[in-house]
This record gives structure tokens, C-alpha cells and sequence, in this order.
């Protein structure tokens, strides 16, 4: 195995990818809230999302920490990331589009927020992984609420969204009750 640097230029990345199907562009997110685009091993100046004025990224693992394409990315344009934010630090899901005929730009006027959770008290343990299964839903990892040892015993309650890995249906209506909440799901919050 050989390392070889692509880039450089990043403020605090937190997690590289690319895009179902694209083969010349990796997708990488810089803590204080933006995607930045290396194309063909060239760095993009302007950022694909900017959204740094929605994330906290005031503590070490608070800020932008997930990033997840739609299966169908090439056609839909979805996105979606995954952020602690500004004000209370709670978790949020938020669905984003690509630009029309701008593919190395986000809409940012087409946020959605899909899920929100309370992470009060603690700055630490916020998670931050989402990616999409075979199923075709969005798996979500959230941190247990912080603290050493979760001392809250969110992983544990079955009434926290905290500390685990939740599920969610992205193309179903997400104000159709019960909401996003995938079929067969044992717990519902709502």
C-alpha cells in the first residue's frame, strides 16, 4: 500500500467520499461546516455547501461530521449531512440538492431538516456516521450524549435517539405521520 496526498488546503476534515457513480470527484467535509470537491486531483476553491453558519463547531467533536449520497444521486441530486448545531448543539439530518446544471455546487436553499436530536449537557459523543444500506434507507449513528461511559444510559434507554442507529426512509413523505420512520422499525419516536 502507498500513501499518496491529493490535496491540500482543508480546515479540520472530517470525512472523505464520493458520490455513487462519479468516478472523478471526491467530496470532502471540513468540521466548521463545508463540503469542499477535489475534481480530477484539483481542489475546487468555492465550496460545494457552505452551511457554517448553522454548525457548531465550537468543541473538538462538535461541527459537519457526516456526509451520505442518495442511491440515486446521479438522477435526484439528494444529499444529506449530518451536524451539531449552532445554539443548542443538537444533531441534525438534513437533506440538501445539487444546483441545477452546476454539479459541483449544493442548493443551499434547499435544506430540509429530516431529524432532529436533543444533545444537551455534554459537547463530546455526538456521532456523526450516515450512510445509506442495501434496503435503500439512511442509517444514522448517533453518539451516546457524552460523557465518559454514558453516564445517562442513553444506549441503553429505548426512549433516546441517542447512542444508536437509527433508521429512516428518505423518499417517503416526511409530514405523513409517522413521519420518515421506516416500516418495521421496533421503536418510533415521534
Amino acid at each position: 500500500m502507498k500513501l499518496t496526498q491529493v490535496a491540500t488546503g482543508f480546515a479540520r476534515p472530517t470525512f472523505v467520499m464520493g458520490a455513487p457513480g462519479d468516478t472523478a470527484r471526491l467530496f470532502v467535509l471540513e468540521k466548521p461546516g463545508r463540503i469542499r470537491v477535489i475534481k480530477d486531483s484539483v481542489l475546487i476553491p468555492q465550496a460545494f455547501l457552505d452551511v457554517t453558519a448553522i454548525v457548531n463547531a465550537g468543541a473538538n467533536e462538535r461541527g459537519l461530521l457526516g456526509l451520505a449520497f442518495h442511491p440515486q444521486y446521479a438522477a435526484n441530486g439528494r444529499f444529506y449531512i449530518y451536524y451539531t448545531r449552532v445554539g443548542d448543539a443538537a444533531i441534525e439530518i438534513a437533506e440538501y440538492k445539487v444546483m441545477a446544471g452546476m454539479p459541483d455546487t449544493a442548493d443551499p436553499a434547499s435544506a430540509k431538516v429530516l431529524l432532529t436530536v436533543p444533545h444537551p449537557g455534554q459537547s463530546n459523543h455526538n456521532g456523526g456516521m450516515l450512510a445509506f444500506g442495501p434496503d435503500g434507507h439512511l442509517y444514522i449513528g448517533t453518539g451516546d450524549g457524552g460523557g465518559g461511559g454514558d453516564p445517562f444510559e442513553n444506549a441503553e434507554n429505548k426512549n433516546s435517539q441517542l447512542g444508536k442507529i437509527l433508521r429512516i426512509d428518505v423518499d417517503k413523505h416526511p409530514q405523513a405521520p409517522p413521519g420518515n420512520i421506516t416500516d418495521g422499525n421496533p421503536y418510533v419516536w415521534v
